[in-house]
């Protein structure tokens, strides 16, 4: 299999409520509504990431996502209301959790390279 592009996928309960909290988590708004029930945020050519309404699976899944300077990520998002965990230190990474309003889990990673 040859990989062009990958994309992350969370299920919701509420589109519009869903897509204001990730909008504020991505600092901007979605790039696309490819069908009903349906946004994606484009990250470069390579990744993506799926927000659909389907209540009877919204709440269940984790989105990580690997980013760079973790301790400004955290204060932006506290800044915006989001409500992130505090950041916790590992071997290898630092990482803070948060929820979306349906309590998926949302990780932020910061690799210590």
């Amino acid at each position: 299999m040859q990989l062009v592009k990958i994309y992350a996928h969370l299920s919701c309960s509420d589109l519009n409520k869903s897509i204001g909290w990730f909008a504020t988590l991505f600092g901007r708004a979605p790039d696309e509504r490819p069908m009903a029930g349906l946004v994606e945020w484009h990250h470069r050519g390579e990744a993506g990431f799926q927000l659909f309404e389907d209540a009877s699976n919204a709440g269940h899944s984790t989105l990580t996502l690997i980013v760079s300077a973790l301790g400004e990520e955290h204060a932006r998002l506290l800044d915006a209301g989001l409500e992130p965990g505090n950041v916790e230190t590992a071997d290898s990474v630092s990482l803070l959790r948060l929820r979306d309003p349906d309590k998926n889990l949302v990780v932020l990673a910061e690799p210590r390279w």
